[in-house]
């Protein structure tokens, strides 16, 4: 598959190296903020995060929640920055995620975290960013200069982050042997085709995402991409939830992509896939799931949660392709701008 001449497809490809690089650094931050932890086991986690880094958190949630055993909720920035009202965080962590750091609700959530007692700590791009210095601590994606108004490389480097985190956390070998191997894999992944679904896709007003477990942030981010570069209002749904009521939706003229994960909850997803095939849905489905119809190439499995971002690379790889059969421009979506700062 190619990519296409775009900046999102050529950063997309620096990934492999974007983590080999962040191994380097981020094994002493994260260690700090283990020590941290570990000293004052907090007895929940607050997330924090816009757009694609929201997706992250979403998959922060999944890993937490799963391996870690602790309740994770999403704040709302508002409540800090327009409302100016205080939680009660004591003793919590507060896990802030953002590219540029540079987004006022977010900080001000920061701030009003550690002001309350939590344990704050950030993932950011950018070290030198106003979140980074609010935080306690502060966890380098290590993506470099990202200048694809929609982001790629530094939504994998947030998911890599997060993962490691999880694995000094709970010291999950399996995950650290993963993580070893993950830029060799993304590397691969890079060059899977998944352009069955182009057709498709470069007719449709709308379409459906689907994950579960850890690809339900996959699917959260690619439904974003599908409506930010491709100009194709698109939603997402993990494989459960579509069932209560969405599913009515469906028709040959509204394609669904589904992110299906290698763990547990494959067995759901592949129950899911059995009833769409019957009313005749336009299916694209990733891995080896049994009467699937439009079957997309993944790499063999390895470990769930980074398996799922083998599936974003190779999801990015399609984007460029997608967004030209439509008149879209990859790297500027209309009415964007890269750093995006609310209140």
């Amino acid at each position: 598959m190619t990519s296409l001449s775009s900046l999102l497809g050529s950063e997309s490809r620096e990934v492999p190296a974007v983590l080999e690089r962040q191994e380097r650094v981020l094994s002493r931050q994260i260690a700090d903020l283990v020590t941290a932890i570990r000293r004052q086991p907090p007895p929940a986690i607050i997330t924090c995060g816009r757009g694609s880094s929201a997706h992250a958190a979403t998959f922060g949630k999944h890993l937490f929640e799963r391996y870690v055993g602790l309740p994770v909720a999403a704040a709302a920035p508002v409540i800090a920055s327009v409302y100016h009202q205080t939680l009660n965080l004591r003793g919590q962590l507060f896990l802030a995620i953002s590219q540029s750091g540079r987004s006022t609700d977010l900080i001000a959530t920061a701030q009003m975290a550690r002001s309350a007692g939590a344990i704050t700590a950030a993932i950011v791009n950018n070290m030198d960013s106003p979140l980074a210095r609010t935080c306690e601590y502060a966890l380098s994606m290590e993506a470099g200069p990202e200048l694809s108004v929609a982001a790629s490389k530094s939504f994998v480097a947030s998911l890599a982050a997060l993962l490691r985190l999880t694995a000094e956390w709970t010291d999950d070998v399996r995950m650290r042997e993963a993580l070893a191997r993950l830029p060799a894999r993304l590397a691969s992944a890079i060059d899977l085709d998944w352009s069955a679904a182009l057709p498709r896709l470069a007719r449709a007003q709308s379409a459906i995402t689907i994950g579960r477990g850890p690809t339900l942030a996959i699917a959260r981010e690619a439904a974003l991409k599908l409506k930010e570069a491709c100009n194709i209002h698109a939603e997402a749904f993990s494989s459960a939830e579509f069932q209560h009521g969405p599913i009515s939706l469906v028709e040959q003229t509204y394609p669904i992509l589904v992110f299906a994960p290698t763990d547990e909850a494959l067995e759901s997803t592949e129950t899911l896939l059995v009833g769409l095939s019957g009313k005749g849905a336009a299916v694209f489905t990733t891995g080896q799931v049994a009467d699937a119809g439009g079957a997309l190439p993944t790499l063999k499995p390895d470990q769930p949660e980074a398996d799922a971002l083998c599936l974003i690379q190779t999801f990015y790889q399609l984007l460029p392709q997608l967004a030209a059969s439509r008149g879209s421009d990859v790297d500027r979506p209309r009415h964007l701008h890269k750093v995006t700062s609310t209140r």
